[in-house]
């Protein structure tokens, strides 16, 4: 059998508090991921983001975290050294991450910023090798005058266009893993779609894996082959993206339930009703 690309059992999240005790984020999250597309369902606040960077390994320092194993490819990551954890971020692994304005450097051109992500993962490549990769990938991300964007501040940029450059720098490598946090937020839909595209070639011919974290449940369910549904830190469900609407845990009834249709009734949404058990499940 095959081994997964990544492999979680029992990730714990927790922070410190004023008051000296832990707030624990992520509860025993355990899943695994092939060269697929899995999707990571749920309100904000239930984990999704910081199950990715923990693979990553861009939690914060105050954070405590401990699992019984977090594993990519064949690299243990509990005991690889920083040195392994920093050549596979930007290179075998990449995480797009939701706002363009707090992730690009304010005070360098945003073609200089790929330039650079391409360069720090060969030097061999020059300078103007890997400008024409950045113009190449800022094209193919449907940008309709790469030259003039390449030399922009990343202020120069609207909220949009931010947001495919950036999904530019992470893609460029051809990563064998990328976490998409919500990649395309503040994307048209007609961009939407086309990033998405790329998005799916990549795990098609790459044969990458990808998790795709959202709160889009129709996005999800059309674009994912499985989707994880969290609430409260823990995993409470997890289904085929194509049978999201046969889901039974009433959290993900309940997501689904909010959701309006065109052709629905004119009668307000309904409230999502939380259990108390849903968040002592474990």
């Amino acid at each position: 059998m095959t081994r997964p690309l990544v492999e979680i059992q029992n990730l714990r999240i927790a922070f410190p508090t004023e008051d000296g005790s832990l707030h624990e984020a992520v509860r025993g999250v355990s899943f695994t991921l092939g060269r697929e597309k899995l999707g990571m369902v749920g309100e904000s606040g239930s984990g999704k983001s910081l199950s990715g960077r923990a693979l990553l390994g861009v939690l914060p320092d105050y954070a405590r975290m401990q699992a019984d194993v977090l594993r990519f490819d064949d690299i243990d990551l509990l005991e690889a050294p920083r040195g392994t954890r920093r050549k596979l971020r930007g290179g075998r692994m990449g995480m797009i991450l939701q706002d363009p304005k707090f992730s690009l450097n304010p005070v360098m051109r945003v073609g200089e910023q790929i330039v650079e992500a391409i360069r720090i993962g060969d030097r061999r490549i020059s300078r103007d090798a890997a400008r024409r990769t950045t113009l190449d990938i800022l094209a193919t991300m449907h940008i309709r005058d790469p030259e003039q964007v390449f030399d922009r501040y990343p202020h120069e940029l609207s909220g949009g266009m931010g947001q495919r450059v950036m999904i530019a720098m992470m893609v460029v490598r051809e990563p064998d893993l990328l976490i998409a946090d919500e990649p395309t937020s503040a994307l048209d839909v007609t961009v939407q779609l086309q990033v998405l595209s790329i998005l799916d070639e990549l795990v098609t011919r790459r044969q990458m894996g990808l998790i795709f974290i959202s709160h889009d449940l129709q996005l999800v369910s059309r674009f994912c082959d499985r989707v994880l549904v969290m609430y409260a830190g823990q995993i409470v469900e997890t289904l085929v993206a194509g049978r999201l609407n046969e889901a039974r845990h009433p959290y993900t009834r309940g997501l689904l339930a909010c959701l309006p249709t065109i052709d629905g009734p004119l009668e307000p949404l309904a409230i999502l009703q939380r259990q108390a058990d849903w968040a002592t499940q474990l």
